[in-house]
Parts: C-alpha cells; structure tokens; sequence
C-alpha cells in the first residue's frame, strides 16, 4: 500500500492539520456517539438521573435488595458517565486548541464530579452495615453477585472511608484536583511553540512533542544534540508554571491521603488496588542493587557508537543504521507475525481492531502527545498514536494493542462491576507484546547487523520501561515525601534532584546534560498519581510469562488468556498468580534483570 505525504505523518516538513490525515488512519468516535448532538443528549439523559440516584440515600444499608438496586443505579450512571467523558476526551486529544471540545470535556467533568456528590453516600452506607449481615446479603440476593469484588475491597478500605457529608465534600473536591493535569496539558500542548531545528538534509522542521524521540534517534549527533538543547530550551521557559502545576498536583495526593487517614500519599495510591507498599519498595531497592547493569549498557553503548563522551542525547540513538521506514500497514504485519504465540483466536480479534476504526494513527497540530489507549464499557477501546514509521512506532503499535486487546476480553467476559482491570496489572499486556514481538523478530533472523540492531532495541525497551520507570518511581516517591514533611517544590529543587537521580542512575560514563534536569517538566505521568512503578514490576511479570508461553505453549497461553479476560473479579495480584507468576517475590524483577544481563552478553558478542 503506497502512503501521501498526509497519511505517511512524518514525511512533511511541518505537521499537518487534523483535516490533512486521511480519515483511514483516525480514529471511529461515532462508534460511541454517532455526532455531537447524540452526545448532548446523552448527558442530558445522565443530568436527569442525577436526582434519582441522590433519592435513594438511606436505602443502601437497608437490606439485600435495596443494596442492588442501589448499586444498579449507581453503575448505570457510572457507565453513561464513563462513555461521555470517553467521548469528549477523544475529541479534545484530536486537537487540544478546539474551545467547544475543551468545553465539552469540562462539562462531563463536571458532571461526573456532581454525580460522585450524588451517589457519595453509598460506601459509607453500606460500611455501617455489620460485615456478617452484609456477608447473608450477598449469599441471598444474586444481583449482589458481581459486586462481591467490590464490596471485599470495600470492606478492607473500611478505615479509610469517612462519613456521608466528609465524602461529600471529597467528591467536590475532586473537580478542583483535575486542575494541575489540565493546567500540564495546557502549557504542553496548547501553548508551547517549539523552534525549528535543521534536520539530516538540511532542512528547517518544527521541532514537535512527536517528533522529538524520533530526532533523539537520529544518526546525525547534531541534530540529535540541536533537538535536545531546543526541548531544553522549550521546557525552561515554562519551568515555573510546570513546577507550580507539578507541586499542585502532589499537594493534592497528600491532601486527599490525609483526608482519608492514610499514612502516605503513596499508600493512598496503592491500597485501592489492593498492592502493598512493600511492592514498590522491593522494586526500588531491586533495581538499585543492580544500577551496575545500567551502567554497563552505557559503557557498551558509547563504545558501540564509537563516542568519546557518552551524552543523554545519545541514549536513543540506534547502534546500527536503522531500517527503511515502515508504512503503517507493515507495522500491522510485524505486530501480527510475532504475536503469534498467543494464538488464532487473539490474532483475528486483533486484526479485527487494527482495521475497524480502534486506532488514530498519525499526528496532527494540536493532537495530544505520545501513545494511550482508552475504553468506555460497551463499545470498543480507543487507540492514540503518533506514528512515525519507525521501529519504536511499531513497538508501541504492539504495547498500546496490547491494552486494547486486554480491555476488549474484560469488557466481553465480565460485568461491568469487574470489567476494568487495576491499574498495576494494566502494564502487563502491553509489555508482554513487546517481549513476544522482540523474540520473534529475533528467533526469525540469523543476521548479525538484524540482530544487532534488534537487541539494541529491545535493550533500550528494557533499560526504558525498568530502569527509567524505577527511576521516575524514585522521583514521584521523593516530591511527595517533600511536601509531606512540610517542603515546597519549586524549578530549582525539582531539578536538583532529578538531575541527581540521573547521576546516580547512569553512572560514570555518562555526561549528564544540564537540559535532562527539566525533563520533569514533560512527563505526563507525574499526574498519575504513583503510576509509572508498575511499567516496571508489568514488564518483569510479562517477561516471565511471555518466557512461559514460548516455552511451554497453549497452557500457559490459555491461562494468560483467562488472565485478560479476567477484569478486576480477583485482587491483581491473586490474578498475576493465576497467570504464573508471584508479584509478591523479589523474583520476578530479578528474573527481568537476570534476562537484561543475558541480552548484554549477546549485544557484546555481536562484535562491537
């Protein structure tokens, strides 16, 4: 298939509008609403119901009945909120400059903060019921059946629920804590202007959010560097609105841990999804045991590229020429060749949503940045890339098919009540895909250079998702701890210690460049609240399984596959168990790192 300059994304030297994409490569929305006006009418139909939902306050703790009907209710909302917001979003991240669609995503905001207002007194309702009586209500009514999930973990969060006006209060403040996100997402993709830089050719390009790894790759050393000094000096001229956004944001984690007499914003964060704080202990104090891993990967880096000095800017770049760039459609047929192993079941459904509408493709001006996958109950998950026809685009190609496929075999197999998987399972497909994927590639040539350059890259995909993740872990635990003990975050201490980690992280042969310590500045996970650790614990747990799978075949297949249809119906962890492997062990990361030292030794004997 031959590809425009308006589907091929990167082939132009600016980036185009969202008009200019070929509608092929964008994502279906009328797939959850068929126009805005089916929109509108739906949250007109959700605001209604507002009401009848706040009716119902005294009736959750009543009897068995009254609970379901109560948390029937409450669902039925949930997901009529779930598809608004989806919808709304979707449209905002085509082009974060539309004003209607930032309006319209304010207002599902705003209507699902009302809506948690409303139905704010169930938890507490249903914790003032003795756990015996609750315990008869789920064995005499079975429309409690698909709540038994919820209602386990409910009872475990017991101490940490508050009172019905106390949640009130919670649910209203919750609108206000959206506030630093949106403030990040302004700055970066509203209002930055980033400057052109020269290319390979010569050319003058506009240095973009999207485009900058595949400049971080660049055989070139001074574009790399040119790219690099620009997003420096982008992210500097903004670094104290993003560190008061930044600090905004963590103060919030803390306020909401404390109203909830939590010990920690980190653990405020983890015990909703039924982790111990040990988890991210045990990864942080891994990793650091075997920073001496990291360091050699440099050292083999800088005398692979046959530098002097090692900079961060040449972190990204391929030790070998990389390939020809790969047209979307390729990438279809390398993601579906080498995740194979997981069977002709998943491989038809997979092929199915990479040419149904799932996925929005290329970037456009004003489309939000990087890679995400987002699934409302009841209509297919929704993919954003920002193609660029190069082997990163393919691997996260896999890694965000990955997430689709995981809520697609949730939302089929399970109820709505445990449809949606916790979060630190959520990383597991993703990086299981790429593992599968890297194998194959690797298993299928005999190449040195091939495969030179595919242990490179999945090299760098290990050091990324482990080391880096660990790294970003360590950052988000320190900020949080600052403000705990009565800190402020500001630019210069937020790069102060950011820079340090780095230091530390890297070791000796790396140049740690003044810009790396704004790059807190960029990273929208920083925002999620304690999130990124589990890219690191999910691609340890995917290597173990994805080594189960081609080693031992269809039973380890089919107990994965049980494992994404799963959902939320067990504790994550219980449900990790199932698949094979034991979170609650050191294990498992040192199985990551013990295969990462394995590919050092094969990237070494490649003949550098």
């Amino acid at each position: 298939m031959s590809e425009t300059a308006t589907g091929a994304g990167d082939a132009q030297a600016t980036v185009p509008e969202r008009s200019e994409v070929d509608p092929r490569y964008r994502w279906r929305v009328e797939d959850l609403f068929p126009d805005e006006e089916a929109w509108e009418e739906a949250f007109r139909r959700a605001e209604a119901r507002l009401p009848e939902l706040a009716g119902l306050r005294g009736r959750a703790g009543r009897s068995a009945a009254d609970l379901a009907e109560v948390l029937r209710l409450a669902d039925e909302l949930s997901l009529a909120l779930e598809r608004l917001v989806t919808y709304a979003n979707l449209r905002l991240d085509e082009d974060q400059r539309d004003a209607r669609h930032q309006e319209m995503f304010d207002r599902a905001l705003a209507l699902a903060h009302r809506a948690a207002e409303a139905g704010a007194f169930v938890d507490p309702e249903i914790l003032a019921v003795e756990p015996e009586r609750l315990e008869s209500w789920q064995r005499e009514e079975p429309r409690l059946e698909p709540y038994r999930q919820r209602l386990s973990v409910l009872a475990r969060l017991r101490p940490h629920v508050r009172s019905e006006e106390t949640e009130q209060l919670l649910a209203a403040a919750g609108e206000l804590g959206q506030a630093p996100e949106r403030i990040f997402h302004a700055v970066q993709h509203a209002d930055m202007r980033f400057p052109v830089i020269r290319d390979e050719q010569g050319r003058e390009v506009e240095l973009s959010h999207g485009r900058y790894a595949r400049f971080l790759e660049s055989p070139d050393r001074e574009v790399r560097r040119r790219a690099f000094a620009a997003m420096g000096e982008t992210l500097a001229r903004h670094r104290h609105t993003l560190a008061a956004s930044l600090h905004a944001e963590v103060r919030k984690n803390v306020f909401f841990a404390r109203a909830r007499r939590y010990g920690s914003a980190r653990e405020a964060a983890l015990a909703p999804h039924q982790i111990p704080v040990e988890v991210y202990d045990n990864l942080v104090r891994t990793v650091r045991r075997h920073l001496d891993l990291l360091h050699r990967w440099v050292a083999l880096r800088k005398r692979a590229l046959g530098l002097d000095e090692m900079h961060l800017y040449d972190a990204y770049v391929p030790v070998a020429a990389p390939p020809s760039p790969i047209p979307y459609e390729e990438a279809i047929r390398l993601v579906e060749e080498g995740l194979r192993p997981l069977g002709e079941r998943y491989l038809r459904d997979l092929d199915a949503a990479l040419r149904s509408g799932w996925v929005d493709v290329y970037e456009n001006r004003g489309k939000s940045s990087g890679a995400y996958t987002a699934a409302a109950y009841g209509t297919h998950p929704y993919v954003l890339l920002n193609y660029q026809a190069d082997l990163n685009s393919v691997f996260t190609l896999a890694h965000e098919m990955g997430h689709a496929m995981h809520s697609f075999y949730s939302h089929a197999r399970q109820p709505y009540p445990t449809a949606h998987y916790a979060i630190f399972v959520a990383e597991v497909a993703s990086t299981l895909n790429e593992s599968l994927l890297i194998q194959e590639m690797l298993a299928r040539t005999e190449d040195r250079l091939e495969q030179r350059r595919l242990l490179d890259h999945y090299l760098q995909t290990f050091r990324g998702t482990l080391f880096r993740q660990t790294l970003f872990a360590e950052f988000e635990q320190r900020i949080h701890e600052l403000v705990e003990a009565g800190g402020a975050l500001q630019a210069d201490n937020l790069s102060q210690l950011y820079r340090g980690l780095n230091l530390e992280y890297f070791g000796p042969e790396m140049v740690v460049d003044p810009e790396i310590d704004l790059e807190w500045a960029r990273i929208p996970h920083f925002y999620m609240n304690f999130y990124v650790y589990q890219y690191a614990t999910a691609v340890s747990a995917a290597t173990a399984l994805a080594q189960r799978i081609r080693q031992e075949g269809e039973a380890a297949r089919d107990r994965y596959l049980d494992f994404l249809a799963s959902g939320s119906s067990r504790d994550p962890l219980d449900l990790l168990a199932a698949a094979g492997v034991d979170m609650r062990s050191p294990g498992p990361i040192e199985e990551a790192l013990a295969f990462f030292a394995r590919l050092l030794d094969r990237f070494e004997a490649t003949g550098l």
